[in-house]
C-alpha cells in the first residue's frame, strides 16, 4: 500500500463519524519522500489507546491504523486487540482477530480467556478452554480458575467437574486460586461436603483459599453455618488474619443464624483491628446483621453514626424491618430517605411500594409509582412486581392482573406473586393457567411456585391435576423438598386418596411437625381416627413435640373413636407443656367433653379460661344446645352482649339450633330478629333453615310456609327440603304437595326434591302421582349412582406417577 493511499485511508475513517482525528491521539513524525509523506505511528500510543477505548467506532479506526502501520502480526497487540472488540460484545470481531495470531503459546491462550472473562464472555471462555485442550499444549492455573468461575456464572456445574478432573490430571488441585474456585463452584450448588474435600486437599492454604470456604459455609443457611467460625479460628491458628471480605462472610454467616452474639464478636474483632471502619459495604452488612438477628435498636445506632448514608444502606434498613413485621417503621424510613434528600432507585421504590402493600395503604403505593413516573424511572421488574403485590393485597385484581400481563419477560417471583394473589382470592383455576403458561415460556419453578400450584389443586380438588403436578414435581427432584411433600400430602388427603398420602409419608427422609400432623388430618377427615392415633404414638417415639394443631387433630380422632376419656390425657399434657393457655385446643376440649356427656367439665374448663375468644362462646353455646339447655344457651349469649363480645354467623345458628330443639319459638325469633337489627347481619340460608325448623317442630307450618315467602330464592333450597320433611311428619299432605312443587321449581337440578315429592305423593296412597314424578326425575337425566370402590382407582392413580 503506497504511503498517499494510506493517508487517504486515515482520512476516510475519521470522517465516517464525528469522533475527533486520529492525530490528536498519536503522536506523528512526517518525512518527506519522493514527493510522498509517510505517517509513522509507534506501538506504545497504540497499546495505550486500545486500553483506553471507550467506543466501538474509535477501536475500529484502531484496527484499521495497526494494518496500515504493518502491526497486524503483532501476537501483542492482536491479544490488546481481541480483547476489546470482547469488552464491546464484539464476538464476531474478536474470534477473527484471534484467529489470525492463534499459537502455541499458552501464556497467551490464558491472556484471552482472562480477556474474555472479564468482557463477561463466559460462554466464549469455555469454548476456547474445550480448544485449548484439544491442542494438547497443557494449562495453566488461571486458565482453569477462569474456566471454573465461568462455570459459576453460567451454571454450569458438569462443566466444572469436567475441569476440576483436569485440575487433578494437570497437578493443579492442590493450588490455591484453582482450589478457591472449585469451592466457589461446588458451594453455589449447596454441596459443602465436595466444597470441604476440595478445602481439605489444598497444601498451602492462603487468605482466598480460607474465605471462600467461609463464604461457602455462610451461603448454606442453616446450622452448619457455625463452621464458618470454626474455620476462621484455624485460620488465625495459621497465622493469617481475616481480611473485610472475611468478616463479611462472618457477618453473613452470623446473620444466616440469627446469633447475635457471634455477630458481635465480629463487629468487636473489626472496631479493635479498624477494619471496615466508615466502609459503606461493611457498615451495610453489620446492619444487615442486627436486623437479621431482630436487633433494630443497633441497625440504627450505626445508621446514625454513618458519615454519609447511602441508598445500599437506606435500602437495607427498609429491608430488614420489612422481613422483621414492621412495615410501619419501614415505610416512615423510606420517607425520611426521601426527606434527606437521597434520591431513592429502583429497589428502594420496591421497597416503599411493598410497605404500602403490606399495610394495605393503595392511595400512598400509587404515590410512590407516580414519583417514578415523574422522575422518569423506567421500572424494572422488581418494582412492578411490587406494584402487582400492592394491587392484590388491596383487593384490586384487575389492575394487578393488567400489570402482570404487560411484562414481557416474566420471571418466577412475578409470576409466584400473582398466583399467591388469586389463591387469596379463590381463583384457583388462575393459578393453573399462570402455571402452565410458565411451563410454556420455560420459566424454571422453584419452591414457592411449587406450593402454590398444589395448593390450588387441593382447593379445586382436582386429582388428575395434582397427579400430573406430583410427577412435575418428581421430575425436578423437589420430592425431598419437606414443605413441598407436605402439601402433596394435604393435596391427597383432601382428594380422599389417603393410601397415596400415605406412601408420600413413607417416602419422605425429613419429616416435621406439620408432616405428622398434615397426615393425621388426613386420617381424621377420612373417618379413619385409629389410623391416626396409631401415627401420633409413631410421632411421639421420633421425639417430636405436638402442637396445639395436632393435639386439636387428636381430640377429633377420640371423638370419633368415642374414647372420650383419653380426652383427660390430652388436657394434663397441656399443663405439663404449659399450653395450658393454648385457646383453641381448650375450644376443641369444650366440644369433646360436652359430646362425651361431661357438660359439668366443659362449664368449669369455660369458667377458668383466662382468655376467650369468639370461638369459646360460640363452642358452649353449642354444648348447651347440644344437652338441651337452651336457657343457658341463651343467658350466655345475653352475657356475651354485656362483655361486648359481637357475635357472628356461627353464634346466631347454635343459639337458633338450641332454640329449636328445646321448642322456644318466641325467644328463637327474637333472637333472628336482633340479628338484623342489632348487629347488622345478613341472615344466610342456615338461618332461615334454623327458623323454618324452629317453627315446623312446634306444628307452625302455616306460619313457616308464609315466612318461606319472604326468604330470597338462593336461602331456601334447605329450608324448604326441611318444611316439606315436617309436612311429611305432620300428614299436612296438600301442604306439603304446595311446597314440593315450589321445590322442584327452585331445585329443578336436585334429584333429591323430585325423590321427597314422590315419596309424599307415595305414603298418602297416590301412586300414580309419585310415578308421574319418578318420570320427570329420569327425563332430566336423574339416575340412582351405583356404589363403587375408591380403592383400586387410588391405587391406580398413584402407581400412574
Amino acid at each position: 500500500m503506497n504511503v498517499l493511499l494510506s493517508r487517504t485511508l486515515i482520512n476516510k475513517i475519521n470522517s465516517l463519524n464525528s469522533i475527533p482525528s486520529l492525530s490528536i491521539y498519536f503522536s506523528t513524525s512526517t518525512s518527506q519522500h519522493g514527493g510522498h509523506y509517510f505517517e509513522t505511528l509507534t506501538l506504545d500510543n497504540i497499546v495505550s489507546s486500545l486500553n483506553n477505548c471507550s467506543d466501538i467506532h474509535f477501536l475500529k479506526k484502531l484496527h484499521a491504523c495497526i494494518f496500515t502501520n504493518g502491526y497486524q502480526d503483532n501476537i501483542f497487540l492482536g491479544s490488546k486487540l481481541l480483547n476489546s472488540y470482547a469488552k464491546f460484545g464484539y464476538l464476531t470481531e474478536s474470534r477473527w482477530v484471534f484467529s489470525k495470531i492463534i499459537n502455541n503459546n499458552l501464556s497467551l491462550w490464558n491472556s484471552v480467556l482472562v480477556g474474555y472473562f472479564r468482557a463477561n464472555q463466559f460462554d466464549e471462555v469455555l469454548r476456547l478452554y474445550c480448544e485449548l485442550r484439544g491442542k494438547r499444549i497443557g494449562v495453566h492455573s488461571s486458565v482453569i480458575t477462569f474456566g471454573l468461575k465461568s462455570c459459576v456464572e453460567l451454571g454450569e456445574l458438569e462443566h466444572g467437574c469436567v475441569i476440576h478432573v483436569d485440575a487433578i490430571k494437570f497437578g493443579l488441585g492442590s493450588d490455591p486460586f484453582v482450589g478457591s474456585s472449585l469451592i466457589g463452584l461446588y458451594c453455589r450448588y449447596g454441596d459443602i461436603e465436595d466444597a470441604s474435600k476440595v478445602f481439605d486437599e489444598i497444601i498451602e492454604k492462603d487468605l482466598v483459599a480460607y474465605t471462600s470456604m467461609i463464604s461457602g459455609y455462610a451461603k448454606i443457611g442453616d446450622h452448619r453455618a457455625y463452621e464458618a467460625f470454626e474455620i476462621v479460628k484455624c485460620m488465625q491458628m495459621d497465622g493469617i488474619d481475616p481480611n473485610r471480605v472475611t468478616l463479611v462472610s462472618l457477618l453473613h454467616a452470623a446473620a444466616q443464624l440469627q446469633d447475635v452474639e457471634y455477630g458481635r464478636s465480629v463487629h468487636g474483632y473489626a472496631t479493635r483491628r479498624g477494619i471496615g471502619c466508615f466502609e459503606e459495604v461493611f457498615e451495610t452488612c453489620l446492619m444487615d446483621m442486627y436486623l437479621k438477628c431482630g436487633k433494630p435498636y443497633n441497625a440504627m445506632i450505626l445508621c446514625s453514626n454513618m458519615k454519609f448514608r447511602s441508598v445500599a444502606s437506606w435500602n437495607a434498613l427498609i429491608v430488614g424491618h420489612l422481613q422483621l413485621g414492621q412495615p410501619e417503621e419501614a415505610l416512615n424510613l423510606f420517607v425520611l430517605m426521601i426527606q434527606e434528600r437521597q434520591k431513592p432507585d429502583l429497589i428502594s421504590l420496591a421497597n416503599g411500594i411493598l410497605c404500602c402493600a403490606d399495610l394495605g395503604l393503595l392511595r400512598e403505593g400509587k404515590s410512590v409509582q407516580g414519583y417514578a413516573i415523574r422522575s422518569g424511572i423506567e421500572l424494572d421488574i422488581v418494582t412492578i412486581t411490587a406494584l402487582i403485590d400492592l394491587y392484590l393485597k388491596c383487593n384490586n385484581t384487575y389492575t394487578a392482573l393488567k400489570l402482570f400481563n404487560g411484562i414481557e419477560d416474566k420471571d418466577v417471583i412475578s409470576c409466584n406473586v400473582m398466583m399467591t394473589g388469586f389463591l387469596q382470592s379463590g381463583s384457583a383455576n388462575e393459578v393453573m393457567k399462570i402455571f402452565h403458561e410458565m411451563v410454556i415460556r420455560g420459566i424454571k419453578p422453584n419452591q414457592s411456585t411449587f406450593l402454590s400450584i398444589i395448593t390450588a389443586c387441593s382447593n379445586l380438588g382436582d386429582i388428575r391435576q395434582g397427579k400430573f403436578i406430583h410427577g412435575y414435581v418428581i421430575r425436578h427432584n423437589f420430592e425431598s423438598n419437606t414443605d413441598i411433600a407436605n402439601q402433596v400430602i394435604y393435596m391427597y388427603a383432601k382428594c380422599h386418596f389417603i393410601d397415596c398420602a400415605r406412601k408420600v409419608f413413607n417416602r419422605l427422609k425429613r419429616k416435621d411437625l406439620v408432616s405428622w400432623t398434615s397426615m393425621m388430618m388426613g386420617y381424621v377427615n377420612d373417618g379413619h381416627a385409629d389410623e391416626a392415633m396409631y401415627l401420633f404414638c409413631l410421632m411421639q417415639g421420633d421425639g417430636v413435640l405436638p402442637d396445639s394443631v395436632t393435639l386439636i387433630c387428636l381430640l377429633q380422632a377420640f371423638t370419633q373413636l368415642k374414647y372420650f376419656s383419653l380426652a383427660k390425657e390430652v388436657h394434663s399434657f397441656m399443663y405439663r407443656v404449659c399450653m395450658e393457655n393454648e385457646i383453641p385446643v381448650i375450644n376443641s376440649l369444650l366440644t369433646t367433653y360436652s359430646k362425651s356427656g361431661k357438660l359439668h367439665l366443659s362449664e368449669k374448663l369455660f369458667a377458668h379460661m383466662k382468655r376467650r375468644n369468639l370461638a369459646s362462646w360460640n363452642s358452649m353455646i353449642a354444648a348447651y344446645g347440644m344437652h338441651g339447655r337452651c336457657h343457658d344457651a341463651l343467658n350466655l349469649f345475653k352475657l356475651m352482649e354485656k362483655e361486648c363480645i359481637v357475635p357472628d354467623e356461627l353464634t346466631i345458628t347454635s343459639v337458633l339450633s338450641a332454640c329449636s330443639h328445646s321448642g322456644l319459638v318466641e325467644e328463637g325469633l327474637s333472637v333472628f330478629r336482633s340479628m338484623k337489627e342489632d348487629f347488622s347481619m345478613i341472615p344466610c340460608e342456615e338461618h332461615y333453615s334454623c327458623i323454618v325448623d324452629l317453627l315446623s317442630r312446634s306444628g307452625q307450618l302455616e306460619e313457616a310456609y308464609h315466612f318461606l315467602q319472604s326468604v330470597p330464592l338462593q336461602h331456601c333450597g334447605s329450608a324448604y327440603s326441611s318444611l316439606l320433611a315436617a309436612c311429611r311428619v305432620h300428614g299436612k299432605t296438600k301442604l306439603g304437595e304446595v311446597i314440593g312443587r315450589q321445590f322442584m321449581e327452585i331445585e329443578s337440578q336436585n334429584p333429591s326434591a323430585y325423590r321427597m315429592v314422590s315419596n309424599l305423593y307415595a305414603e298418602d296412597d297416590r301412586w300414580d302421582a309419585a310415578a308421574q314424578i319418578r318420570s320427570a326425575a329420569n327425563e332430566r337425566g336423574f339416575k340412582r349412582t351405583a356404589g363403587y370402590s375408591m380403592v383400586e382407582l387410588e391405587n391406580q392413580v398413584f402407581d400412574n406417577i
